[in-house]
């Protein structure tokens, strides 16, 4: 049976929606991915297109809460910030809890130009850390 993996972040917006695409993209049928947020704020732009860069399609995500994967029994939590590693909820499974806090490119400030050069900077460290991940999974 394919592993399901929880990506949690605190929007939903960004940071796992980047995770989430690497993910799918590397394991491909091999697991499932899921990504939310313990809040939704909605799928940021910018994210989109600094994966299109990469020839990743995130466009057709969604950003979900949490609570909406309740019934889903996790092998995998993946937390990419403090705030939802602190806040995150508690899931009735065995699941291995993986965190890694990574910057918030939509806190980014300055030219349009820098902005998404922020955004590559972390889209670029969250695709190290995907490859990493499904390394480390596929050698117990």
């Amino acid at each position: 049976m394919k592993p399901n993996i929880l990506v949690l972040c605190t929007g939903n917006s960004c940071r796992s929606q980047l995770l989430h695409g690497y993910l799918e993209q590397e394991l491909g049928d091999r697991a499932t991915v899921y990504s939310a947020g313990v809040e939704v704020h909605g799928l940021n732009p910018r994210a989109v297109q600094t994966m299109a860069e990469d020839g990743v399609d995130i466009s057709h995500h969604t950003s979900n809460h949490v609570d909406e994967y309740a019934h889903v029994p996790f092998d995998y939590v993946l937390t990419v910030c403090d705030h939802a590693n602190e806040v995150c909820p508690v899931f009735p499974s065995t699941a291995q809890k993986w965190h890694h806090n990574f910057p918030d490119p939509a806190k980014a400030t300055g030219s349009e130009q820098e902005i998404m050069q922020q955004f590559r900077s972390v889209r670029d460290q969250v695709k190290s850390y995907a490859h990493t991940f499904v390394q480390q999974m596929a050698t117990p």
